[in-house]
Formats: C-alpha cells, structure tokens, sequence
C-alpha cells in the first residue's frame, strides 16, 4: 500500500534509506549529512512537494520516496528507496511510489523533475532511463540544490515535452 507520510514512519524511514545506502550501497552517508529525513513534513510536505512511503502487509515501511519544490516549475525526486526483497516489476512498489509521485507532480503543474543517485546505483539509473528521465552533467542543472553523495549522477524528467 501506498500512503502519504506521517511522522508515525519516521524512526522506519530512516532505517530503511540508511541500510540501502550503506548497507546495500556503501556510501557511507548518516543521517546527520542528510537532515531532510529527520524533519521530512518541513522539507518536503510544507513546502508544497510531498513525501510517500509503501507499507507492507504488517503495516512496515518497505519503500519511500519524496518530492521537494524547488521553484514553481521544478521539483527534485528525492529519497527513493525500496528494501531490496520488495524490488522488481513483478512487486511493483517501486512503480507504485513512483507513479504517486508522477501524478502529484504533474497536478502541481511541475514542468521539471530532477534527482541525483549515486553513481555506483546502476539499477536506479536503468530504473529512470526506462521511465523518461535523461542524465545531464551537473553544470546543465537548472537549480542548485544539495545532495550528499558527490559522485552522484543528476537526471532530468521533462513533463512539458512528454505524455505519461
């Protein structure tokens, strides 16, 4: 299921984008270089963006993903995580929460959609590649915006051109 974040998924939304970025990944980032997931509702949900967390049968936070307003026209694509037994088409929450995402941007009326993932995640990068997004060097950013992983690699959605 997905659910619009409450702070009752707090200290379980942490926990997962942790274990998938130093676990799984091994970037090495804490939470402290990352200070939006310890205050998501005021950076991302008050600001005019949103935040989404997929729950499992139990209720447990398994994926998460979030949206931040940047400007009127452009939002970043922040905090997609999905624990790893819950990844792939056949489950389909990483499509689940994506599409949340996807539809909320397009009623707020955003003609752009940016992140940043890590270089070393190359099944993200097939993951938005197949859903329209196209990696652009970082000088090209229409935004600055901080991101903790610096070998990070920026995408670009452009809704204006596209008909999802």
């Amino acid at each position: 299921m997905i659910t619009i974040y409450d702070d009752r998924y707090k200290e379980e939304v942490i926990n997962l984008i942790l274990h998938v970025q130093n676990v799984e990944y091994g970037v090495g980032i804490s939470a402290e270089e990352q200070p939006d997931i310890l205050d998501i509702q005021s950076n991302y949900i008050n600001d005019g963006g949103n935040f989404w967390v997929a729950l499992n049968d139990n209720g447990e936070v398994i994926g998460s993903i979030g949206l931040q307003k940047k400007t009127n026209d452009v939002a970043v694509l922040k905090k997609f995580f999905v624990y790893k037994d819950y990844r792939g088409k056949e489950v389909g929450i990483g499509t689940g929460l994506y599409e949340a995402l996807l539809n909320f941007a397009k009623k707020q009326g955003f003609s752009k959609v940016i992140l940043d993932t890590p270089s070393k995640a190359t099944r993200s990068h097939s993951f938005y590649k197949k859903v329209g997004f196209k990696e652009i060097e970082k000088e090209d950013l229409l935004i600055q915006y901080d991101y903790p992983d610096r070998n990070s690699l920026i995408f670009e959605l452009d809704l204006s051109k596209k008909e999802y």
